[in-house]
């Protein structure tokens, strides 16, 4: 198992009902991507969110509650007064959000002004620019919050569009999960990983492959989509990518499968209203048939296993029962799988398991 996949399960024991999240800003990270957080207060979207300083050892951590007050100070540093003197307008930027990693910038929707186009470019192009000239900055990923969506009309388009992941995050429903989160059971040791090892693992992410029929399926999904009036744009396709590598990475595969491609529901939409189609569209279009055939068969099996303990059904409804076995079984040699491996093992199933309970009734 790769630390990512520790990391995981962990973070996954400590947040009850963030599966989908916590995978989201993993996946956020090996991609170098941003994500967006909306939800009510005390959901626990900071939190999540302060676990990547402590998690990524030797990383600058950077994390900020803004206001229509919020002053560029705040965010990219003060100006040095010595070089201020001499007509330079150049900021300290020790310890503030052009020297870090990551980032957490709670109410991001709230930045005015005067903060708002240096934060476009730093996000997107990983610029700042200081007294004119642009400096390189480290940053990875950026997760954005906020407890609502930003209004139409308010020039927050282009901000909106930076982050390539968007989550709502709700509070905890499952009773049990919320006693759990009271009596304090959810105190966890993270595993940690170094700056070096997660360089590493993104090098390796950008290796992953994309199969031909990965590639239809997003072609599928794009008319499909364009057909119900809803344009993701081609740049947000193509960014698109690197979250299907890092979703297969973060699942130890080396190559990215149809399933990997239901992660996109959180990122091909354009407004919020828009979800609910796109996420049935994308599911459609992820559906490995095969997959999904191998699951009816399995279910069918154990159902007819069950039949054939019965001791008190009649032998003739038991050889109709041994019949349709052979008939699944010679099916399902014509499923494939990525892991051919639950082929075999169903196969197996029928002929040592079931077949017991059958040979006295029928030579199978």
């Amino acid at each position: 198992m790769n630390k990512m996949k520790e990391i995981q399960k962990a973070l996954t024991k400590k947040y009850f009902e963030r599966e989908e999240e916590i995978e989201g800003l993993l996946v956020a990270l090996l991609a170098k991507q941003h994500i967006l957080f909306i939800g009510e207060p005390g959901t626990g979207k900071s939190m999540l969110s302060a676990e990547l300083g402590k998690i990524i050892q030797g990383s600058n951590y950077f994390q900020w509650l803004l206001s229509q007050f919020t002053t560029p100070e705040e965010l990219f540093g003060v100006l040095s007064l010595k070089e201020l003197e001499q007509g330079i307008y150049k900021r300290n930027t020790t310890g503030k959000l052009p020297e870090s990693h990551f980032a957490f910038l709670d109410e991001i929707f709230k930045a005015n002004s005067a903060i708002l186009n240096a934060l476009l470019t730093l996000i997107n192009e990983r610029l700042f620019y200081n007294n004119g000239s642009p400096v390189q900055t480290p940053l990875f990923t950026l997760v954005g919050s906020s407890n609502e969506y930003p209004e139409e009309g308010e020039g927050l388009e282009a901000l909106f569009d930076r982050f390539l992941l968007r989550y709502e995050v709700d509070y905890i429903k499952d009773e049990s999960a919320f006693i759990k989160l009271l009596k304090g059971q959810n105190q966890v040791q993270l595993p940690t990983m170094t700056l070096t090892e997660l360089v590493m693992s993104q090098l390796e992410v950008e290796q992953v492959t994309i199969p031909d029929n990965v590639y239809q399926t997003l072609a599928d999904i794009r008319q499909d989509l364009k057909d119900e009036g809803i344009r993701p744009s081609d740049r947000r396709f193509v960014q698109s990518l690197s979250l299907l590598r890092a979703k297969a990475y973060l699942e130890g595969r080396q190559n990215v499968i149809l399933s990997d491609v239901e992660i996109l529901k959180h990122s091909l939409w354009v407004r919020p209203e828009q979800k609910e189609d796109v996420t049935a569209i994308i599911r459609d279009n992820a559906v490995d048939h095969n997959v999904l055939k191998y699951e009816e068969r399995l279910k069918e099996v154990q159902e007819l296993a069950n039949l054939l303990k019965d001791t008190e059904r009649k032998v003739d409804d038991q050889m109709e029962v041994i019949n349709k076995l052979k008939a699944i079984k010679e099916e399902v040699k014509d499923i494939h799988l990525e892991d051919q491996s639950k082929i075999d093992s169903l196969i197996d199933f029928i002929n040592n398991e079931v077949t017991g309970y059958a040979s006295a009734i029928i030579d199978f």
